[in-house]
């Protein structure tokens, strides 16, 4: 069963790294499109740009629509743990799968250089969407003593990880988040 996906993601890359090093880190979403660069990745969607690399800017700009089958995710689970050793810092990788009944399923991914800068891109997000959702209905104070919370269960969340045996690092973590149209 085939379905519709959208990726976007603004991602700062490091300075010194190549269009071929990206490449090569976009191999397994590469070979799943069965494209030989990132040029050859075209969006369903004539006015979204796929995936280029603005090398002046440092930014890898990702947005793409394409048909995808069950094993794209991996291919994508790939290509960030790939891509996190180049990032500048950690950002959100927007994940929107649209099924054929009409509804739609958002994903957020992270990618970037550590699983401690993923972690604090993840509290980041959270306060943003946190402090949107409680500011229509409460006033500062009352958000603000919303957010401390938040902070302190992301404080909690990395000493408990931190005291767990080691895993091996990702480059990406994810998490369901409610849905965001990207208006282009």
């Amino acid at each position: 069963m085939r379905q519709e996906v959208h990726v976007h993601a603004d991602i700062p890359i490091l300075e010194g790294v190549s269009r071929k090093q990206l490449e090569q880190a976009f191999a397994p979403w590469l070979e799943y499109l069965d494209a030989d660069s990132l040029a050859d990745v075209k969006s369903l969607e004539a006015e979204e740009p796929g995936i280029r690399f603005e090398d002046k800017e440092l930014l890898l700009l990702v947005c793409w629509t394409g048909e995808i089958g069950r094993s794209f995710h991996a291919a994508l689970q790939s290509t960030l743990d790939n891509l996190g050793p180049y990032c500048y810092e950690a950002v959100e990788v927007d994940v929107t799968l649209y099924h054929e009944n009409g509804e739609q399923e958002s994903r957020l991914l992270f990618v970037g250089p550590t699983a401690q800068a993923i972690h604090e891109a993840q509290r980041r997000c959270m306060l943003e969407d946190v402090t949107a959702i409680l500011g229509r209905q409460f006033d500062k104070d009352k958000v603000a003593e919303a957010t401390a919370l938040v902070n302190d269960l992301f404080d909690r969340d990395w000493k408990d990880k931190a005291a767990q045996p080691k895993k091996p690092e990702r480059a990406f973590e994810s998490y369901t988040r409610p849905s965001r149209k990207n208006l282009h």
